[in-house]
């Protein structure tokens, strides 16, 4: 998985008063969870920009002025209600040894022969909770919708990893192909040819038999 590095200072005094402050100059209070103890820093409100607006899942180096480096996710952010500027940012540190849950995004491939037959894609999900160690966290999950028929569904079995774990039930539903009005018209005409064409085909009969 692609890592972000976040340079930022460690600082001692978590009150409002230097919390406040710190905003204000355009910081952002950070605490790293998981360790021994608590680590509290901050950063720069840019340097968040390419891990917090993207879809993608990243994880984080966090660098600290004084040699520090620890590597981590991303595990809450707070957002100003009006304005959307970041509060305040937690993270949870790394551990190769030590299994990790995070939400990945799903990259959807391939051309589904149901919407090829005028179905309607729906991704009842964009991202799915995995389990694994930090070595084998993917960038994304791949689903493949090509043998997906009008009316097929995809479960999550069907996208099972050995190098990590799904935390959802068997039964998810990762997307799914709908009939479209236009595929029930289309339908509906075939149905009526069809029968159609039988009712000739009988009548045929009945007449070679007279």
């Amino acid at each position: 998985m692609k890592s972000i590095t976040i340079n930022g200072s460690q600082r001692e005094s978590v009150g409002k008063k230097a919390t406040k402050a710190l905003r204000n100059a355009g910081q952002v209070p950070c605490v790293l969870y998981g360790g021994d103890k608590p680590v509290h820093f901050n950063a720069e409100e840019l340097a968040f920009s390419s891990l917090v607006y993207t879809p993608n899942a990243h994880t984080v180096v966090i660098a600290l002025e004084n040699g520090e480096k620890y590597n981590a996710v991303l595990q809450d952010i707070q957002f100003h209600p009006v304005t959307d500027k970041i509060l305040h940012v937690d993270f949870y540190q790394l551990f190769e040894d030590k299994e990790i849950t995070m939400e990945i995004p799903i990259s959807f491939v391939g051309n589904s022969r149901g919407v090829k037959n005028g179905g309607v894609l729906r991704k009842n999900r964009r991202s799915l909770r995995v389990k694994a160690l930090p070595a084998n966290l993917p960038d994304f999950i791949v689903a493949d919708i090509t043998p997906l028929k009008i009316g097929s569904k995809l479960y999550i079995t069907t996208l099972q990893n050995d190098a990590y774990k799904f935390m959802h039930p068997d039964n998810t539903v990762v997307c799914l192909v709908r009939r479209s009005r236009a595929s029930v018209d289309a339908f509906d005409d075939e149905e009526e040819e069809a029968a159609e064409a039988a009712a000739e085909a009988a009548a045929e009969v009945e007449a070679t038999q007279e």
